[in-house]
């Protein structure tokens, strides 16, 4: 049998990790603008239903590369492939989402090599990945990256931290955006996550050092605003994700405290502005270390990953973004004891939810139902440990 098989039902290498790790406390898993016309990625270039894939990266420090894995259409995976991103991995936590992402018309994957300092283009053909290059992420340490309409941005958790701009071809790949290195809140504050709004008019940094989340206006030639800071509605924002109407979903992790886990929700202005409206602040749901979050593409239904308590969580979120626990008492799914729930990626069908288990070396598979409800399908087993990311189409 493979050793990815399909079953039913280091130490860090910067003190900034070391520093993200402290801030996170429980969030850490055990493991330490083209012109072309973009193609519909639920179906083929003949127009028929095509069946999806998921894509994490093993984050090895010998050599990182990108596992891809196929999605059959009752949402089960097969491996498909390995693919060499040309830089180096940590082998340990990120403590990050978005290390791994693909474009909106799942024809672009990108991925950090936390270890070297750069960055990995790939162009999509289904599972199968062509390396367009790799390039340094104008800063170190970089840990979740981000892409919207031929823009692409980094944040670099490394030194004080930034994030970083580039500009993509479909051919050549990536090239840097010369002055578009933009500064965090404070120097070194334990960045968790950068991500374009839904308008891809504003980029968004959460802080768990810092309890801050921070907004960049972004202008026609693909250059951010300087930082506009907020503090967050609870500790440790760390995990996000932009649904309908740039309405924001942010995890609060609170620490890892027991019982203490929350989400937030904000409105992006998007008009020019870097301007974040709370909608709903601290919506508790009783659970331990939420810290990763995935949103439907409708916008109505948002996961967080609970990694202290193995569990997920599911909210309804209105049209306007005010968030409600969809089960009183926080907890939607389990994926196992011990498993420590991480990274997760909703198939762009709407139907799926994939979630990266760091304590158990596995991914976990749910089938989404109309109202928001989860049921187990498949998990895989066998990742290498210290693989990070997960992103799905």
């Amino acid at each position: 049998m493979h050793p990815l098989a399909i079953r039913p039902f280091r130490t860090t290498i910067t003190t900034v990790l070391v520093a993200a790790a402290a801030a996170l406390g429980a969030c850490s898993s055990p493991e330490q603008n083209g012109t072309a016309e973009p193609i519909n990625p639920a179906f083929n270039r003949s127009g028929t239903p095509a069946n999806g894939a998921v894509f994490t990266s093993t984050n090895a420090v010998s050599g990182n590369a990108i596992l891809a894995f196929s999605r059959a259409t009752d949402g089960t995976l097969s491996a498909a492939g390995s693919y060499a991103t040309g830089g180096e991995g940590t082998g340990g936590g990120l403590g990050s989402q978005g290390s791994v992402t693909l474009s909106a018309d799942g024809q672009l994957l990108l991925a950090v090599n936390a270890g070297s300092g750069e960055l990995s283009a790939f162009s999509v053909n289904g599972t199968s990945l062509t390396l367009l290059n790799t390039i340094a992420s104008g800063g170190s340490t970089p840990i979740s990256v981000t892409a919207d309409h031929g823009l692409v941005y980094v944040l670099n958790a490394g030194g004080a931290g930034n994030i970083a701009g580039f500009r993509v071809d479909r051919n050549t790949g990536l090239s840097p955006i010369a002055g578009s290195t933009r500064p965090l809140s404070s120097d070194a504050p334990a960045p968790a996550q950068v991500s374009f709004s839904t308008d891809g008019n504003t980029l968004v940094v959460t802080e768990k050092g810092t309890n801050r989340v921070v907004s960049y206006a972004v202008d026609r030639d693909g250059l951010a605003s300087e930082p506009h800071v907020i503090a967050s509605s609870g500790q440790t924002p760390f995990g996000f994700a932009f649904g309908l109407r740039n309405i924001l979903v942010v995890s609060e992790a609170f620490g890892g405290a027991a019982g203490a886990s929350a989400a937030s929700s904000y409105r992006a202005d998007g008009r020019g502005t870097a301007a974040l409206d709370l909608v709903s602040g601290t919506v508790l749901n009783s659970e331990n270390a939420s810290c990763w979050t995935a949103i439907t593409p409708d916008g109505k239904y948002a996961y967080l990953a609970n990694t202290g308590s193995s569990t997920v969580s599911a909210y309804a979120v209105s049209a306007q973004g005010a968030l409600t626990l969809l089960d009183a008492d926080g907890v939607s799914a389990q994926t196992g004891a011990g498993t420590s729930p991480a990274d997760e990626a909703i198939s762009q069908n709407g139907q799926f939810l994939y979630v990266r288990n760091g304590g158990a070396n596995t991914v976990s598979a749910f089938r989404i139902a109309s109202n928001g409800s989860l049921t187990p399908i498949a998990t895989v087993t066998g990742f290498p440990q210290g693989y990070q990311g997960l992103a799905a189409r």
